[in-house]
C-alpha cells in the first residue's frame, strides 16, 4: 500500500512539473524572443540585394518560431460599434492588416470579399486597420458583412499591446491564419504583385487566386498544429539559414 502511494505521489508531482514548465508560448513571447536576431539577417539580405534570402529568413522565422505560438485573446474595436473578441469567434480565423492611408492592390478588396463568401463556414475573415474609427470607418465601407472589419490605433487606450505585437513587428500588410484555439498555423506578408496596367478583373483574379490557395494551405494545415511550449528546443532560437 504505501509502495502504490509513493508511486502514485511521483506520479502526481510529475504531472505537475510538466504543467507547471511546459506553458504554451504565446505570440508576443515568440517575437520578443527571435524578431532582433531575424531583422538583422533580413537587413543584411536586402543590403545585399538578395531578397530570396530575405523571404527565406522570414519563413524560417515564421515556420520555426511563430507557428503553434498561441494569439493574445485581442478584442478589437469594430467599425461597427462593437468589440470583436477572438476567443467568442468559435472557428479559425484570418487576419489582415492595412492602413487606410497604404493603397491596396487593385482587386483586392473584391477577392477578399469572395474569399469570406467561399468560406464562411470555414474560418472567420477580420480586415484589422491601423487607424483610428473614422478614417477605418471610411476604408471599410467596400468590405461585404462576412468580414469583420476594425481598427487599432496608438491613441485609443487598451490598443498598445496589438499596435506594439502586430504592427511595429512584421508590418503590414500582413495575413494571421489562427486554428480555433488562437494558435499560428500561418503568417504571409505583403501583397500581391499585379502588373502595370492590368484589368481590373485580371487583377480581382490574381489576388482571389492567391488568397485561395493560402486558404486552402491554411484549412488542410490547421489541424495538424502543434502549440509551442516554453520548454520547445526551438524557442528563443532564429534558425541559421545563411
Amino acid at each position: 500500500m504505501r509502495l502504490i502511494t509513493t508511486t502514485l505521489m511521483l506520479l502526481l508531482g510529475l504531472t505537475s512539473g510538466f504543467s507547471q514548465n511546459d506553458e504554451t508560448v504565446t505570440f508576443a513571447s515568440a517575437i520578443k524572443a527571435n524578431l532582433k536576431k531575424y531583422n538583422n539577417q533580413s537587413d543584411l539580405a536586402f543590403e545585399r540585394g538578395d531578397v530570396e534570402q530575405a523571404n527565406s529568413l522570414f519563413d524560417t522565422l515564421v515556420q520555426k518560431h511563430l507557428v503553434g505560438a498561441r494569439f493574445e485573446d485581442y478584442a478589437f474595436k469594430s467599425v461597427k460599434g462593437r468589440k470583436v473578441k477572438l476567443s467568442k469567434i468559435k472557428k479559425p480565423i484570418f487576419i489582415i492588416t492595412y492602413s487606410s492611408w497604404c493603397v491596396m492592390n487593385k482587386g483586392e478588396i473584391q477577392a477578399l470579399n469572395k474569399l469570406a463568401y467561399k468560406y464562411a463556414d470555414a474560418f472567420q475573415v477580420i480586415v484589422l486597420f491601423w487607424d483610428i474609427k473614422s478614417d477605418a470607418k471610411k476604408a471599410a465601407t467596400p468590405f461585404n458583412n462576412k468580414i469583420k472589419v476594425c481598427y487599432a490605433h496608438e491613441s485609443y487606450r487598451n490598443d498598445e499591446n496589438v499596435v506594439a505585437t502586430l504592427k511595429h513587428t512584421l508590418g503590414f500588410p500582413t495575413s494571421y491564419y489562427l486554428n480555433k484555439d488562437l494558435e499560428v498555423v500561418d503568417i504571409k506578408r505583403g501583397g500581391v504583385a499585379i502588373p502595370p496596367k492590368t484589368s481590373s478583373m485580371k487583377a480581382f483574379e490574381l489576388n482571389f487566386e492567391v488568397f485561395d490557395q493560402r486558404a486552402i494551405g491554411f484549412i488542410e494545415k490547421q489541424g495538424s498544429i502543434k502549440p509551442l511550449y516554453q520548454n520547445n528546443n526551438s524557442r528563443g532560437r532564429l534558425a541559421q539559414n545563411e
